[in-house]
């Protein structure tokens, strides 16, 4: 028997809520009755909270007891179609179902009615008298490009009392307004002219106009080489959703991506479209939500959880830079938007487009199958070419002691100022120095709270470990030996990086690009901009540099250290050097003039180098599958981690061999368990860990596995168990 459309007055319904039960609770349908899906506001305990109409109640217990439904939310419900992806994602990533159901609902203020209310934004005058409070206020509403806060936002945000904001106001820095609540996004028009593409370009935008014009599922791997034009490709494919009355999703991986992004897609289709990641206002995120339930929010451009955003039409799904590690999320619901992407695609019969340069192994994987779709852009657009690639040895390179720019690589930034061309010097490291060192006693400076070296972040006076956050003032004198004046920093971060590169270019105009460097994702998109129009002679920047952006000056990128992803035991390290090296590369010589890569290298006879170097991707795919395969590794077998965790080492050793020792639900699907070992960083804020790693052939059904075997598991005190499906890194 199905479910009923709707729960009248009285009936027994059952509500998932967001709060840690391991259960639906029943309610009675309140007065007017609630239809499935219906966001609603449910008596638990003393406490009101938000939930979700699931189904019909069970009844299973003194129906006299059961407690009314309080209220209705003032939302559109949510569909058959979410629930499942819920539902499925949740069995998937062993997640319990109120955790997944809070990341889809993670906008304030659900419940409010339509109302108008106070809205603050940037006003026209300057005060008469600026203080440190004001001028918080003021440089927030800036780095946040025009953007509404409340009252009580900008209050907290800026550290400041309302009296301050009120202050402003009068003397008209701040403007105050009425506005609605929530307004609908303008219109996109999809029928404005875009670019003029080339033959490659419209062969793979008509084949993606079709995809979505079938009206059903499929995912479509689009590979163009850095500069091909991609993104005006499947912004056709956006138009064509438009046109079908569907909504469409661009997950980009990075918020500094956004803001060049949101520029394009105005100019092709004459309006913004809707934004949803961190940098955006609490005020804004709950707008966003809510006229994506409504379907008045036609385009939505986001960080992996607007994957969880409740959209009424989802027709088309693009997951650019699709290969990027930050779709993985690493705390809380372990999950892989990439993934996850597909598996809502799939519930609601949407296309995907996976968009890459460098694709992850597991997506080439799947377009080799014929899973996938797969078109292929070979060219940059117009007159650019790719980047010229070449190693610079540095085992033949005179190099003098603490410095990390070669003669070679000094001798080419050079030459590309003097022509007036930018040039950009990579290193993937955040920090002035990764090792702070006693030359008395040789002991390393590590985090109090982790087993991690702390890392030495000169423009913050600070030493800082990049697990936990813990930071502190550098030392006087050794902790451990206590001399005095010999402590040393050792090996380069971006900011030794910087400081280097100010004594080698002292006329060079030096702009520095590492997200923990700016205050906010607005002022970080404010210096991108800078940099794209030519106000930098020389970038110096981390990883953040590589996804994405267009510099049109810049023809020179030099990689400091190309070896720096090559050591350690992570199964990716080979593919993702590789990615890295060539999306950073590919910000060469994306306009008229041509650009070069130098490849800093003490192995430049590495297989990994060597495939860099001569472009031969297919080959360098071929071979790491191949060792894949052989190890029966993703993509071609399954993996999980389990981590274990509590204050005393002692019990989260004897969980894990305790695990370990009855194993059979895993065995009995031919996975294998390592472990228990401690975890790679064994401390994290204060909490041991300890890692299970679980590999399985592919095809087997290793989470109801898992399931099992962690089923009778009674974790006493403040033991930790976390499970991580697909485990992207294994710290």
């Amino acid at each position: 028997m199905s479910d009923p459309e709707f729960f009248d007055h009285g009936e027994l319904v059952a509500v998932l809520t967001t709060q840690p039960l391991d259960r639906l609770l029943d309610y009675k349908a309140p007065e007017g009755g609630c239809f499935p899906g219906a966001f609603v506001e449910v008596p638990l305990g003393p406490r009101k909270v938000l939930g979700v109409v699931w189904g019909p109640g069970r009844g299973d217990f003194d129906r006299a007891k059961i407690r009314s439904v309080i209220r209705v939310l003032d939302v559109a419900p949510m569909r058959e179609e979410m629930r499942a992806f819920l539902g499925r994602a949740a069995d998937y990533t062993l997640t319990p179902m109120p955790a997944m159901l809070r990341l889809a609902t993670r906008a304030p203020g659900l419940g409010d009615p339509p109302s108008m209310r106070k809205i603050y934004r940037l006003g026209d005058c300057a005060p008469d008298r600026m203080t440190d409070a004001r001028a918080r206020v003021l440089e927030l509403l800036r780095d946040f490009g025009g953007l509404a806060f409340t009252l009580k936002e900008l209050a907290e945000m800026a550290g400041v009392t309302s009296s301050v904001i009120k202050g402003l106001v009068k003397q008209g820095a701040v403007r105050e307004e009425d506005s609605p609540r929530d307004l609908p996004f303008p219109q996109l028009d999809p029928d404005l002219c875009g670019k003029d593409l080339t033959e490659d370009q419209t062969a793979a935008a008509d084949t993606l106009r079709a995809a979505m014009r079938s009206d059903s599922y499929g995912t479509t791997l689009l590979k163009g080489v850095t500069g091909s034009g991609k993104t005006e490709v499947y912004l056709e494919a956006v138009a064509e959703a438009l046109r079908l009355g569907k909504q469409a999703l661009v997950l980009l991986p990075e918020i500094a991506l956004t803001a060049e992004f949101l520029t394009r897609v105005e100019a092709r289709f004459g309006a913004r479209p809707a934004e949803w990641h961190s940098g955006a206002t609490m005020t804004e995120r709950r707008r966003v939500w809510r006229m994506v339930g409504q379907g008045d929010a036609q385009l939505v451009v986001g960080a992996r959880s607007a994957l969880f955003l409740p959209f009424r039409h989802l027709g088309l799904i693009i997951v650019d830079e699709e290969h990027d590690t930050s779709y993985k999320q690493e705390d809380g619901v372990l999950y892989n938007a990439r993934d996850m992407a597909v598996l809502r695609a799939a519930i609601c019969g949407s296309q995907v487009i996976l968009a890459s340069a460098t694709p992850s192994l597991e997506s080439w994987a799947n377009a080799e199958a014929g899973k996938y779709d797969r078109l292929e852009l070979t060219a940059r657009f117009g007159a650019a070419v790719l980047p010229e690639m070449k190693a610079i040895d540095m085992r033949a390179e005179q190099m003098q002691a603490g410095t990390w720019i070669s003669p070679t690589l000094r001798r080419a930034v050079l030459d590309r100022m003097e022509k007036g061309e930018q040039a950009l010097l990579f290193i993937n490291r955040r920090g002035y120095a990764p090792v702070t060192l006693c030359r008395a006693c040789g002991q390393q400076i590590g985090c109090d709270h982790c087993d991690a070296r702390m890392v030495e972040h000169r423009f913050l006076k600070r030493l800082m470990c990049h697990q936990c956050g813990e930071t502190k003032p550098v030392p006087e004198t050794c902790p451990s030996c206590g001399a005095e004046g010999r402590l040393a920093p050792v090996g380069p971060g971006i900011e030794r990086l910087a400081e280097e590169a100010g004594a080698a270019f002292p006329d060079a105009n030096i702009a520095v690009l590492s997200s923990d460097m700016f205050g906010s994702a607005r002022a970080l998109k404010a210096k991108i901009e800078e940099i794209a129009e030519g106000e930098a002679d020389i970038i110096i920047g981390t990883q953040l540099v590589a996804k994405g952006h267009n510099f049109p000056k810049l023809t020179l990128v030099g990689v400091i250290d190309a070896d720096l992803g090559l050591q350690g035991s992570d199964l990716r390290a080979a593919e993702r050097t590789f990615q890295l090296m060539r999306q950073v590369a590919g910000r060469a010589g994306r306009a008229e003039r041509p650009g070069q890569a130098l490849l800093q290298t003490f192995q430049p006879e590495h297989p990994v180098i060597r495939a860099i170097l001569s472009g031969d991707e297919i080959g360098f795919w071929k071979a790491e599958a191949a060792e894949r395969q052989v190890a029966g590794v993703p993509p071609y077998g399954r993996m999980a981690g389990i981590i274990l965790s509590g204050p005393e080492v002692g019990p989260v050793f004897d969980l894990g061999n305790a695990m370990a020792r009855n194993d059979a639900p895993l065995r009995q699907i031919g996975a294998q368990v390592f472990g228990p070992a401690p975890a790679p960083i064994a401390r994290i804020r204060g909490r041991h860990r300890v890692r299970l790693l679980i590999k399985a052939p592919k095809g087997v059904p290793l989470q109801e596995a898992i399931a099992r075997w962690i089923a009778p598991l009674r974790l006493k005190g403040d033991l930790r168990l976390s499970v991580d499906i697909d485990p992207q890194s294994f710290y």
